[in-house]
């Protein structure tokens, strides 16, 4: 992948200043909360020139835990988002705030394509593995919650752990979902019916399936660590695919990237980290038996799930 390419931080201040002149503003805006895919990349300390924590707005140094009240730095063209807009990211379970700029994502925006960086730190860590990180938790659609409230649930495990020059997994954060053991049910806006686990299968490969809520455990579905479970499978899209219409079925949990899912309370969408695509009731049905895919996201009913 290629190396983001860094406005050098000396600039800084007068960047800073120069917005402050022409009258945009360093906080966000109150707007409605709103989702959109995006190339979602990351950088840290040694990305910079020279290497360092230096910032184009804001406090002129990258960091943040990742709660509301302090979110992570996030870099972009100052067009796409006004410095001090918040986002919360659910793949990495966090709230970032617009601090920084990069060449790259100037480029894109250039170009009509939305792409935001991550600050994933790294100071004195070894920076193969800090360069190796942002690669692996890089995401080509990530869906990113413009934004949002306040009430999201946040993981504060650093992105990258200089101490041991390891990378945060999205996929060990077991909180902000779920109900514990007994699981929610996620009641579809088109059809008012529930995801299903059909005849409360336990077999590899069953795909899913709304039907009417009847309160069952084939329709409690276990938020943990990432996934969605239901009768002791994850949901799965099988042979990590991520084209349209891939049927979403249970299989045994294995920890693959297949098997992430994420429940976005803002708009109701449940969106695989992998595909970056929906869970989607095939053709919009209403009937029993309608079958569960993954969809480029586009706002449908179909799309659209209620946890209870």
């Amino acid at each position: 992948m290629r190396r983001r390419k860094w406005i050098v931080a000396i600039a800084a201040p007068a960047l800073a200043a120069a917005l402050t002149i022409t009258g945009i503003a360093l906080a966000a805006s109150a707007e409605a909360a709103t989702t959109r895919s995006m190339l979602v990349t990351l950088y840290g300390w040694p990305d910079n020139s020279p290497p360092g924590d230096g910032t184009a707005f804001g406090s002129g140094h990258a960091g943040g835990t990742g709660t509301y009240s302090n979110p992570v730095t996030f870099a972009t063209d100052q067009h796409e988002f006004a410095p001090g807009t918040k986002v919360y990211y659910p793949y990495l379970h966090r709230y970032f705030i617009m601090q920084d700029e990069c060449v790259e994502c100037d480029q894109d925006w250039a170009n009509g394509k939305y792409h935001i960086d991550l600050w994933v730190g790294g100071q004195g860590g070894n920076t193969t593995a800090v360069l190796n990180c942002e690669d692996a938790l890089t995401q080509d659609s990530g869906q990113v919650i413009i934004n949002p409230s306040s009430t999201e649930p946040v993981d504060t495990t650093p992105l990258f752990n200089s101490s041991t020059n390891k990378c945060y997994d999205p996929g060990s954060f077991g909180g902000g979902g779920g109900g514990g053991g007994s699981g929610n049910t996620y009641v579809g806006a088109g059809s008012g019916k529930c995801i299903d686990d059909p005849n409360f299968s336990t077999t590899n490969g069953t795909q899913m399936e709304i039907w009417t809520c009847n309160g069952g455990s084939n329709q409690a579905i276990v938020a943990s660590s990432g996934t969605l479970q239901v009768e002791g499978k994850c949901f799965d899209a099988p042979n990590n695919a991520t084209a349209n219409n891939t049927i979403i079925e249970i299989w045994s949990c294995n920890g693959g990237a297949n098997q992430k899912f994420s429940y976005n309370s803002t708009n109701g969408t449940i969106f695989g980290s992998q595909s970056g695509k929906c869970i989607t009731v095939q053709g919009a049905s209403t009937a029993n038996g309608g079958k569960l895919i993954l969809y480029t996201c586009n706002g449908g009913s179909n799309q659209k799930w209620t946890r209870k």
